[in-house]
């Protein structure tokens, strides 16, 4: 470097600050930098003034690294300060005590964010905000860094911090953009990998720090900070899986959906060894969920979560994949080798609460920002967690934004709407009294269904071919129906008073079964209402209610026919079909999410059984249209017989678009019925399709015989009919014979 003993200037007090600012600097209370810090002007010319508490010395230089001038410390430590020969960009050397650094500072950069974003954000309809808040790795003015955004509108100061400040939030003090309430600030020469926070001097003066509310990636827990994504585009093979998924997502098309916990299903060396990450889950589920049949992985929450007991619902990364599994680019794989599989991937999604961890987005700004202020609207006593104020412009366009995020830049193909009940009413699992009403005195929660009908309208517009799914436990009517016609808009609803009903009715020893005929047949009585999934998901297996095998009634022979029945009814009624993993085996254990599945059973012929069952049921619903074609009307489904309780035989046909049947007829006693005569709508040779009671499958191997011929003998409203064995604890599919 060039001497600078020449150029070194005299203490120039004109360059003081007010006590006031001076004071607001070394406390980290300032609000506006950019005010006295970087190049500025009076009658005397150009001067530059930094903040560096802890160095040594600063000189600035020209962008080719020659020398300009040397600052001078004064008034308070860490100001420096001196005359520019001129105002052209310019570098910073700054000696620490730990050695030298060659920056730019990031006082001589301008506003940031656009005026569009800021009206955008502001409206609550910025759809990418993904890529407008957050850490974003770009170039200005020619050099590279990190541009960081965060909302904070009530904050009296917010700084970025991290190990490139030493964590120091008085080094790299934010700029305020009225009236967004957005802080913006460019830091030169970061890029991904980072790890910061924002720690911000709230409202009532306290100071915090807080990790980013749109990170794209975080550190793992229980660390806390966010990390700098790298935001390389991830190069995509999924074109023709795109360009064919509205096709497939057709309500007349099938779906069976594998529920997966992406910390136990598999882990390397058994129950406690470490997590597989997403490209491990690439090699092993997908094949898995393959050979099973499924069209569809749905994940339960996988956005970061501090607590991982919470499964995934209590998530504060809205906008970052968790790091327990790898990075982003890492998940980006995983979906896109399940799209070149054949096989789409939903994720389960939280728009209702989020969790109260001290670093996350309670009390944001020191005030209620992303929450209800009141704790009558805002805080769920069940859970123990804050609600969504999605009244509040800025909230609602956040949480869009993450949906149209996850659909969009990961091409994930539906999200499945966490707690939908939660969200609609407002005395949600709350006392008479503890609840405040909507501004017409009712307890539904306009701001909330408001929100839902813009999401579900959004996505048929951002994002064509993706589905929006409710896990909805109410009666609360046109869940399904189109918004333009009163109803929510959403693809499907989780049928959660059918997997209630079915499991309470299959748990019962068969011979109280007679008196609870009704819990298998009510559910039709509504299954058209809406389009609904059938699902037999994870609460189901947790919380001391056992595993799915552990509810059947009877000996152990007897509990494995009863699930292969309850199973075979489940594919062979109206709806698109979940199961969560273990189910497919029939673990024992409850499931535990820190450890991983009892892949041993397998080995066992019972569990291969059931394993076998369910890939045929899978088979045999993707080949049939009689399963699948009319799941969401009700000429696609015919009751035979259904006051059958003295047996517990249950018949019914299922039809196909073209009119053709299948008929399907359960036995739930463990009495085999011979002679068992029902009515069907054509005379001539049916075919046993599927028989749960198979000896592949582990049971008796007591059947048709493969085929049977229905007589002209009109019954049950038929024009014909058959006279069947009927297995004990079995599902029997039966159609017309085929001409070859």
């Amino acid at each position: 470097m060039n001497d600078i003993t020449a150029t070194r200037p005299v203490l120039d007090r004109t360059l003081w600050l007010s006590e006031d600012d001076a004071d607001a600097l070394i406390e980290g209370t300032h609000r506006d930098p950019f005010s006295v810090l970087g190049i500025h002007s009076d009658e005397q010319g150009d001067y530059l003034r930094a903040f560096l508490p802890g160095a040594i010395g600063v000189d600035v230089l020209d962008r080719d690294g020659s020398v300009r001038c040397c600052l001078t410390g004064l008034q308070i430590p860490g100001l420096f300060a001196a005359r520019l020969p001129h105002a052209a960009p310019y570098q910073l050397h700054i000696r620490w005590p730990q050695g030298e650094q060659i920056t730019e500072d990031p006082y001589s950069f301008g506003l940031l964010l656009g005026e569009m974003d800021l009206y955008l954000l502001g409206e609550g309809n910025h759809r990418n905000l993904g890529h407008c808040l957050g850490a974003q790795p770009l170039t200005v003015e020619g050099v590279q860094g990190v541009r960081f955004a965060v909302w904070a509108p009530n904050a009296r100061r917010v700084s970025v911090v991290g190990h490139f400040n030493s964590w120091d939030g008085r080094r790299h003090v934010m700029r305020l953009r009225h009236p967004a309430g957005v802080w913006e600030l460019f830091v030169p020469r970061l890029g991904p990998g980072e790890a910061y926070q924002y720690e911000i001097l709230e409202a009532q003066g306290t100071l915090g720090r807080r990790a980013d509310p749109v990170a794209l990636a975080t550190e793992a827990p229980p660390s806390t900070a966010s990390v700098v994504a790298d935001t390389t585009p991830f190069t995509w093979h999924d074109d023709e899986w795109i360009a064919t998924r509205a096709k497939a997502h057709a309500p007349s098309r099938p779906m069976s959906i594998y529920e997966v916990h992406a910390a136990s299903w598999r882990r390397h060396g058994g129950d406690h060894g470490e997590l597989y990450s997403w490209r491990n889950l690439a090699e092993h589920l997908i094949p898995y969920v393959l050979d099973l049949g499924f069209t569809h992985v749905e994940l339960l929450p996988i956005m970061e979560h501090p607590f991982g007991g919470s499964w995934g619902y209590q998530p504060l990364g809205q906008f970052a994949p968790s790091a327990r599994f790898g990075t982003p680019a890492d998940f980006a794989y995983f979906v896109d080798e399940c799209h070149r599989a054949g096989l789409g991937v939903i994720l389960d999604w939280v728009p209702a609460h989020f969790p109260t961890d001290p670093h996350g987005l309670a009390r944001f700004d020191g005030t209620a920002l992303y929450e209800y202020e009141h704790p009558f609207e805002g805080f769920h006593q069940d859970w123990n967690t804050y609600i969504y104020n999605l009244g509040r412009r800025e909230v609602h366009g956040f949480m869009l934004a993450s949906a149209l995020f996850w659909l969009k830049h990961f091409h994930v193909d539906a999200l499945r709407v966490d707690a939908v009940a939660s969200m609609l009413y407002r005395n949600y699992s709350r006392k008479e009294g503890e609840w405040i009403p909507n501004r017409h005195g009712g307890q539904e929660n306009l701001e909330a269904i408001d929100f839902l009908r813009h999401l579900n309208d959004v996505v048929n517009e951002e994002a064509p071919g993706t589905l929006v799914i409710a896990e909805e436990s109410t009666a609360w009517p046109g869940v399904t129906q189109p918004t333009a016609e009163g109803g929510l808009g959403f693809a499907y609803k989780w049928n959660m008073g059918w997997m209630h009903d079915t499991l309470t009715y299959i748990a019962k020893d068969p011979i109280y079964r007679s008196h609870a005929h009704h819990e298998m047949t009510f559910p039709m009585v509504y299954a058209f209402s809406e389009r609904y999934v059938l699902p037999i998901s994870h609460d189901e297996v947790v919380h001391g209610k056992g595993s799915l095998i552990g509810k059947m009634p009877g000996d152990e022979w007897q509990q494995f026919a009863n699930l292969r029945a309850y199973l075979a009814l489940m594919w062979s009624q109206p709806g698109k079909k979940l199961l969560f993993m273990g189910g497919e085996f029939a673990q024992w254990r409850e499931w535990s999410h820190d450890r991983e599945l009892d892949w041993s059973l397998l080995d066992e012929p019972r569990h291969a059984g059931i394993h076998r069952l369910l890939g045929d049921l899978n088979r045999c619903y993707r080949e049939l249209p009689e399963l699948h074609e009319c799941d969401s009307e009700p000429q696609g489904f015919t009751w035979v017989v259904g006051n059958d309780n003295t047996n517990s035989v249950f018949a019914w046909l299922r039809w196909s678009a073209a009119g053709e049947p299948l008929l399907v007829v359960a036995n739930l006693t463990p009495i085999p019925r011979e002679g068992y005569r029902l009515g069907v709508p054509q005379a001539g040779r049916w075919e046993e399709r599927f028989n749960s009671d198979a000896e592949c499958y582990g049971g008796s191997n007591m059947g048709n015989l493969g085929q049977l011929t229905a007589r002209d003998a009109p019954l049950h409203g038929q024009s014909a009919s058959l006279e069947l064995t009927l297995p004990p604890l079995a599902v029997l599919l039966l159609r017309p014979a085929r001409a070859l």
